[in-house]
């Protein structure tokens, strides 16, 4: 037992793993009701309420692009209201809306609805990672085949991915959820389970892990006024 790290997995060549492809694999993608003036509240504070809005649809988008073709079942479950006709496509995403007074009870209903309808191992994500990839998320469901438990660090002390192959409650109480401790409490929590730990990333919160990636330039020409 124990954690362990797994950086990278080698690809040679980009072939398709058709053990990907079942339909016990199951990603929920939390989410934020795209609206001007709410979320990304820390970033907007910097670069205001229209860049901050305009950064998060571009994160939406690539959150979708990463997904939308993975061999998993997937949910996008929604902050406030279910939207039918937006970028999630109801042909490939399943639509709901997250329940609960906090982010930890909100997470922990989902993950036991997936395990409730049967899903043998289930990841949650965000939608506001640019740094995250299709091959980051098939990674961490191949790490589920030898651990029961996978997560992906972010740089500011939280974590970006959260996998399991069971339920357990632990990892979603007593949390500080937002701040710089939530991931040194989870892995505690991990201590005596089988976890892998995938490569650390960098999420968006601030304008100081943007103001450097090109990605972000054209979002923020009115900084440089």
């Amino acid at each position: 037992m124990g954690i362990l790290q797994n950086n990278k997995t080698e690809k040679d060549e980009k072939i398709i793993d058709f053990t990907l492809a079942n339909s016990n694999n199951l990603l929920l993608i939390f989410t934020r009701n795209p609206e001007l003036g709410k979320g990304k509240r820390r970033l907007a504070a910097t670069v205001g309420n229209q860049a901050a809005f305009d950064i998060y649809k571009f994160l939406l988008a690539h959150t979708v692009a990463i997904t939308k073709n993975l061999y998993a079942e997937k949910q996008v479950y929604y902050s406030e209201e279910i939207w039918n006709n937006d970028i999630w496509d109801n042909s490939k995403f399943d639509k709901k809306i997250q329940l609960g007074d906090d982010l930890g009870i909100r997470m922990a209903n989902a993950f036991q609805e997936g395990f409730r309808n049967e899903y043998q191992k289930i990841i949650i994500i965000g939608s506001d990672m640019l740094d995250l990839s299709q091959d980051d998320i098939e990674d961490a469901f191949k790490a589920l085949e030898k651990n029961d438990f996978v997560v992906g660090p972010a740089e500011d002390g939280g974590y970006y991915l959260l996998g399991m192959k069971k339920f357990m409650p632990e990892l979603f109480k007593n949390k500080l959820w937002g701040t710089e401790t939530v991931l040194q409490d989870t892995l505690a929590d991990l201590k005596n389970e089988t976890t892998a730990l995938l490569e650390t990333k960098n999420d968006v919160d601030y304008y100081e892990d943007i103001k450097d990636i090109e990605a972000f330039t054209p979002f923020l020409k009115h900084m440089t006024k």
